[in-house]
């Protein structure tokens, strides 16, 4: 996981164990993952998406995409992992997600999900991230943009 800001002003947030996060346009988290062949099988279960172009190797093969791919809302549950945990981090509440997935991603195949403030409300305690996904070619395979509810802010100058 990495997080890191760029810019000045922004606002900070107290988290749960008394520390305080500037939260700041630009400021921005990653982490990248390579999905499993158990992780979209536990995926189909628990979504019911049971899709055999996930989970059947030969229709996986004979699609247009030449094998199995990873379920588009698995990969893209990785930006909820980043804005509850990372940025803006723990008791942020999702107010709502758009995504647009441009390519597919295989099983074994590394991405990296990263989450970047692009937009801080002053009037109320609430951001806009910019929520990209890639493969490690830089192959863009998500975009989107989230607005999340955060934990009380204060004002930074």
């Amino acid at each position: 996981m990495v997080i890191s800001a760029r810019g000045g002003g922004g606002q900070v947030r107290p988290d749960g164990g008394g520390q305080a996060l500037m939260l700041k346009i630009g400021a921005r988290a990653l982490i990248r993952k390579v999905f499993t062949e158990k992780e979209v099988i536990q995926f189909a279960e628990l979504s019911l998406d049971r899709n055999p172009l996930h989970l059947d190797k030969e229709v996986g093969k004979a699609s247009i995409f030449g094998q199995r791919v990873v379920h588009g809302m698995l990969v893209a549950s990785l930006f909820s992992g980043l804005i509850g945990m990372e940025l803006p981090g723990k008791g942020s509440i999702y107010l709502g997600q758009t995504l647009t997935f441009k390519a597919p991603v295989f099983i074994g195949e590394a991405v990296t999900a990263t989450v970047e403030i692009i937009k801080i409300r002053k009037d109320k305690p609430i951001v806009t991230l910019s929520t990209v996904c890639e493969k490690d070619s830089g192959q863009v395979v998500i975009t989107g943009e989230a607005v999340v509810k955060v934990p009380e802010m204060i004002p930074v100058s």
